[in-house]
C-alpha cells in the first residue's frame, strides 16, 4: 500500500516549494495539542503553529465540538440578503475586544482578501469623492497577501518578480526599527505632503516574512497620527500579529492611536477554517450609505462569513477571551525572553529578537531568502530532531501554540542551540 507522502507526489502541487528538488512530504495523520504525528511514526512540536494559524493548538475538543455542532445546523448560506447567528455573535465579540473605533466586520476568507478589501474601501472612498488620493504608503519589506492588491504593497521580491508589471505603484518607507525611528518619520511626511496618499498600510510592531523584523509601538503611535493629520486612512494588518501573537490579544492594543481598518485571519479561527475579516469605523462605513447604487461596496466571496468558519472564530474567542489565554502568552513570553539573554554575544548570532510569543535568531551569515542554502540544513536539522521550524534564510523564528508545554519549549530552545552550533561550526570549516 502506498503511504501518504507517495500519493501526494503524484497528484498535489505545494506552496512556496520547488517541486523538482523538494524531498517529499512528510504525511501527518493526527495532531494533539502542540504535537504532530506523522504515518512513519514521528512525533513533531510544531513551533511555528502551522504557518501561525494553530494558536490553541491542534485538534481543540472545544473548537471540534462548536464546529461538529454547527455542521448538523447549517452548513452555508449566502451572506447576500441573508444572515445568521454565528456571524453575528463573531462580530459583536470580536468587536468588543477591537480599539473602540472599530465598528463594522467585513468577512472574506484569508489574510491576502481582507488586504484586498482594506485596500479597495480606503481606494474605494476617495473616488467616490472625486478626489485623486490613488497612492498606498507601505513598510520596505513588508508582506501583506499574495493577490494582487496585496502583492503591490507588500516588498517586491523574487516571489513578486514575474508580476511586478501588473501591481500598482506604492509609496515604501523604512521600517522604523530601533536607531532609525526618525527617519521613518521624515520619509512618511515627505510623502504626505505629495497629497495623493490614500492609506498606509502596516505590519503592527512585527514584520513577519521579512523576518520578524520588530519596532517599538511609540514610532507607530507617531506614524498614525500623522496620517490622521493628513486624512490619510491606516490599515493595520493583524493577520500575524493578531490574538496573541505579540504578547496581548492584539499588536494595536500597545498603541494610544487607533487604526481605521483592521485586516486578521490565521488565528482568527485558531487554524480549524480557512477565514479573514477587515474591520473598519462607523466613519468609513457610513461614507458607503447612499442612494446611488454605483456606491456599493462591490465585493464579496461565496463562502462570505461562512457559518462553520464563523463557529470556529467564536469557538476559539471563548477561549482567548479567558484569563487563562493571557497567562499563557505571559509564561511563553517570559520563557522566551530567558532564552533569549542565554545567546546574548554567542558568536555567529547577528541579532535575538523578542516580542511576546514571537523569539527570532539572526545569524551572521548569509541572507533573509528562501534561496539560501542555510535555511535548508537549519530546517533539516530541525526536522530531524522532531520540531518543525521554518528558517527564513538565515533567520529561525519561534511561533509556538499557547498550549505548548514548557518541557516542549525546553526542546525547541535545545535544537535552536545545536542550530547555533551548526552556524558556529561553518564559521570554523
Amino acid at each position: 500500500m502506498q503511504t501518504l507522502s507517495e500519493r501526494d507526489v503524484l497528484v498535489n502541487w505545494h506552496p512556496y516549494t520547488q517541486m523538482h528538488t523538494a524531498a517529499p512530504p512528510i504525511g501527518i495523520t493526527h495532531g494533539k495539542g502542540s504535537l504532530l504525528f506523522s504515518e512513519d511514526g514521528r512525533t513533531f512540536i510544531d513551533a511555528v503553529s502551522s504557518w501561525w494559524v494553530t494558536i490553541h493548538g491542534h485538534a481543540h475538543p472545544h473548537i471540534a465540538q462548536k464546529v461538529s455542532e454547527q455542521l448538523r445546523t447549517l452548513e452555508h448560506v449566502i451572506f447576500a440578503g441573508f444572515t445568521h447567528a454565528p456571524a453575528v455573535e463573531l462580530s459583536e465579540r470580536l468587536l468588543k475586544l477591537l480599539p473602540d473605533n472599530q465598528a463594522r466586520v467585513f468577512f472574506s476568507d484569508n489574510g491576502s482578501t481582507a488586504v484586498e478589501v482594506a485596500i479597495k474601501m480606503c481606494l474605494q472612498y476617495w473616488f467616490d469623492r472625486d478626489l485623486p488620493r490613488t497612492k498606498i504608503i507601505a513598510f520596505k519589506d513588508s508582506y501583506h497577501g499574495d493577490t494582487f492588491g496585496a502583492m503591490s504593497v507588500s516588498e517586491r521580491s523574487a516571489f513578486t518578480r514575474p508580476f511586478h508589471q501588473y501591481l500598482f505603484d506604492v509609496e515604501f518607507i523604512d521600517v522604523p526599527v530601533p536607531g532609525q525611528e526618525e527617519n521613518t518619520v521624515e520619509q512618511l511626511k515627505a510623502a504626505l505632503a505629495k497629497g495623493d496618499i490614500a492609506a498606509f498600510i502596516f505590519e503592527p510592531l512585527v514584520l513577519g516574512t521579512a523576518g520578524m523584523v520588530m519596532y517599538a509601538p511609540e514610532v507607530l503611535d507617531q506614524l498614525i497620527a500623522l496620517c490622521q493629520q493628513h486624512q490619510v486612512f491606516t490599515i493595520a494588518d493583524e493577520v500575524m500579529t493578531g490574538f496573541g501573537r505579540t504578547g496581548k490579544r492584539f499588536a494595536c492594543d500597545y498603541l494610544r492611536q487607533e487604526p481605521d481598518l483592521m485586516c486578521f485571519s490565521k488565528g482568527l479561527t485558531g487554524g480549524t477554517m480557512a477565514m479573514g475579516v477587515t474591520t473598519c469605523t462607523q466613519a468609513l462605513y457610513n461614507s458607503f450609505l447612499s442612494e446611488d447604487k454605483a456606491k456599493t461596496f462591490f465585493h464579496g466571496h461565496s463562502y462570505t462569513a461562512n457559518p462553520i468558519a464563523c463557529s470556529a472564530a467564536v469557538a476559539s474567542l471563548d477561549l482567548v477571551e479567558q484569563d487563562a489565554f493571557l497567562a499563557d502568552l505571559e509564561r511563553i513570553s517570559a520563557s522566551h525572553q530567558a532564552f533569549a539573554e542565554t545567546l546574548k554575544d554567542q558568536p555567529g548570532i547577528k541579532e535575538v529578537r523578542q516580542t511576546g510569543t514571537i523569539l527570532a535568531i539572526e545569524f551572521a551569515t548569509g541572507t533573509t531568502s528562501y534561496f539560501n542554502n542555510l535555511r535548508d540544513q537549519l530546517y533539516n536539522l530541525a526536522i530531524y530532531e522532531g520540531v518543525l521550524l521554518r528558517p527564513l534564510g538565515n533567520i529561525v523564528y519561534v511561533l509556538p501554540p499557547y498550549c505548548i508545554t514548557q518541557e516542549e519549549l525546553a526542546k525547541v530552545y535545545a535544537v535552536l542551540e545545536k542550530m547555533c552550533q551548526l552556524v558556529l561550526n561553518s564559521f570554523s570549516a
